[in-house]
């Protein structure tokens, strides 16, 4: 039996292949290319919640124009919420066919009013220390510290690993919940 074998078929990887994985890791911006693409950020658990994207979000998407990226991100701005791959083609007037191999990625996540009143998540992985000291109990201090432990160990993966790597208490961390997130 090859080192490798225990993995899934969906999880192993070609020698060629560990580049573009360690980019997609990397990079929250990465504009995936192609079909196999997709499939590695889908194995690696990249999902882009529709009703949520940024225009950066649908710019990661192969084949995705900037206009197209920017009219799926005001319609949800507005309110307009996206239930199936179909929907996202009529707003595009373009064929579900086309956007078929993007489903893998795409999340469909609902949202009712209440929800919407939530406050703004600020992702952590890419904000300011301003951004940052916008949302309440970070102050400067922190604000700096979540910039700097991410500028040198890279991303944060997740609440966790966020509170480990900064050593937060879990009070703290139970406050924070609501208004970060960490999208690559």
């Amino acid at each position: 039996m090859a080192l490798f074998d225990w993995l899934s078929p969906t999880t192993r990887l070609h020698p060629n292949q560990q580049p573009i994985r360690v980019r997609i890791q990397n990079d929250p911006y990465y504009r995936l290319q192609s079909a196999q693409e997709i499939a590695i950020a889908a194995a690696l658990g990249v999902k882009i919640d529709v009703n949520q994207a940024s225009v950066d979000d649908w710019l990661r998407l192969p084949g995705v124009s900037i206009h197209q990226a920017r009219l799926l991100a005001e319609l949800t701005r507005s309110g307009v919420q996206f239930y199936c791959i179909e929907d996202i083609a009529a707003a595009l007037s373009v064929s579900v066919e086309r956007l078929k191999p993007l489903q893998p990625i795409l999340d469909f996540c609902y949202y009712d009013a209440e929800t919407l009143l939530l406050p703004q998540q600020i992702n952590a992985n890419t904000a300011s220390i301003e951004q940052l000291t916008k949302i309440p109990t970070i102050d400067l201090f922190l604000a700096r510290a979540i910039v700097q432990q991410r500028q040198k160990h890279g991303y944060y993966r997740n609440l966790a690993d966020f509170q480990r790597r900064l050593e937060l208490n879990p009070q703290l961390v139970a406050e924070l919940m609501y208004y970060i997130k960490f999208s690559n």
